[in-house]
């Protein structure tokens, strides 16, 4: 439930839609309070990060979640590199390449694509070494 909160979190975060209404799995499990604290949050990713790691981390304590602290360790890792990826994508996405720079982009990597064919096609002797 939380991770497919976070999965919707991220992504109203990162996208560019008029209406970030998302569908999530069961959202009746959460009180009344969270939901209305979630919704008025400009970032929402990060609170359902914590809580997510706060179920994580009391689970382990009570026993209900029987694990090797090396791998715990290692849960909340990967949880953290996805927020920072999360983070990387959010400057992507407000922070755009600039046009010119992209259309020279797409012209060099054409004449490479072309510039190279022809030299395969001057330099080597036997079809078979151009392919």
């Amino acid at each position: 439930r939380l991770m497919s909160l976070l999965y919707g979190a991220a992504l109203t975060d990162v996208s560019e839609m008029r209406h970030k209404e998302m569908e999530f799995f069961d959202v009746a499990g959460l009180s009344a309070d969270s939901l209305e604290f979630l919704q008025a949050a400009p970032v929402k990713s990060e609170i359902v990060l914590q809580w997510l790691q706060r179920a994580i981390h009391d689970a382990s304590e009570c026993g209900v979640v029987k694990v090797a602290p090396p791998i715990l360790s290692r849960v909340y890792n990967q949880l953290g590199n996805g927020i920072v990826m999360l983070n990387n994508a959010q400057k992507l996405n407000e922070f755009p390449i600039p046009f010119g720079l992209a259309q020279m982009i797409v012209f060099m990597l054409g004449f490479h694509w072309i510039l190279t064919a022809l030299i395969c096609a001057t330099t080597v002797n036997s079809p078979f070494w151009a392919f």
